[in-house]
């Protein structure tokens, strides 16, 4: 067993493990760290605790110190210059006439690199840019391209839902999203629908897959055979939430498909969910 402490960097961020020594921290607490970016300053989100050997890579770096006063003001001085840096930096980009939107700055503690974040949509050559930015600042420079998924998550806004972003508010990582997801969600492939902000499926497709995985179990699909009280028929509409499955009835074909509970009717033969090629071909840009 080893006793780890977890430290997010950002506010809805991927938490790292680090070793506390003999240090006691709470959660909400600020400590000072030495990353592959310099010295930074995060947020305890996991209190002191043992965890097992094999959930962590070994050797875990010992955290320098909680956070003091002067750790705090340092903080906000770095924030008012983030703000400041953002101005040049999109004055800069327009002055190299490049093709790329700025999105973010992010200045280390220690004040010894300049992370500048944007999006493109094709490959930039910034060597110039970055030049000129580190004759401005006189510090390591770094730019790094984003795509719109994490754009999205860096800026933050509403969802159709009318909620905050789920990538910006709460969802540490992004997750592989399928067309085939929706399908079997029983959504609309219409690309308005099953998409977010950034234009790329829904995240809210992949944490609530689970969900749909355990109903699809025990619920026929749309082109099952099955027996129901009235005689057998195929599903033509099957509700995963209500469980409510609309039968058309061989022994009656005329009539329009008849609604039973899943409890009521028996699988004989269960058919596929299945995404055709020129439906794949149409989305797939979604998924990317």
């Amino acid at each position: 067993m080893t006793e780890i402490i977890g430290i997010r960097f950002k506010e809805i961020g991927k938490v790292y493990y680090f070793a506390p020594g003999n240090i006691k921290v709470a959660q909400g607490d600020r400590v000072i760290v030495e990353t592959a970016r310099g010295v930074e300053c995060g947020e305890v989100v996991i209190p002191n605790r043992m965890v097992d050997d094999g959930t962590i890579v070994a050797p875990l770096k010992p955290i320098i110190r909680k956070a003091t006063a002067d750790d705090y003001k340092r903080i906000k001085d770095n924030e008012a210059k983030e703000e400041e840096i953002m101005k040049t930096f999109t004055k800069k980009v327009a002055e190299h006439g490049l093709k790329m939107k700025p999105i973010n700055v992010e200045y280390t503690f220690d004040g010894s690199k300049i992370l500048f974040y944007f999006s493109a949509e094709s490959r930039v050559d910034f060597r110039e840019l970055v030049k000129d930015l580190a004759s401005v600042y006189r510090t390591r420079i770094e730019l790094r391209q984003i795509g719109v998924r994490d754009e999205a998550k860096m800026l933050g806004g509403l969802g159709i839902c009318g909620r905050p972003f789920c990538c910006s508010s709460f969802l540490g990582e992004f997750q592989p999203v399928s067309i085939k997801m929706a399908k079997e969600q029983s959504l609309s492939l219409n690309p308005t629908k099953i998409s977010g902000t950034c234009g790329r499926l829904m995240c809210c497709l992949k944490y609530e897959q689970d969900s749909y995985d355990a109903l699809l179990k025990i619920t026929p699909k749309v082109g099952a055979l099955v027996e129901t009280p009235d005689g057998q028929g195929h599903v033509e509409e099957a509700n995963l939430l209500t469980g409510v499955l609309k039968v058309k009835l061989k022994n009656n074909p005329d009539a329009p498909a008849a609604p039973y509970k899943r409890e009521d009717v028996k699988l004989l033969r269960d058919s596929r969910i299945k995404v055709n090629r020129d439906e794949l071909a149409a989305l797939k840009d979604l998924e990317d």
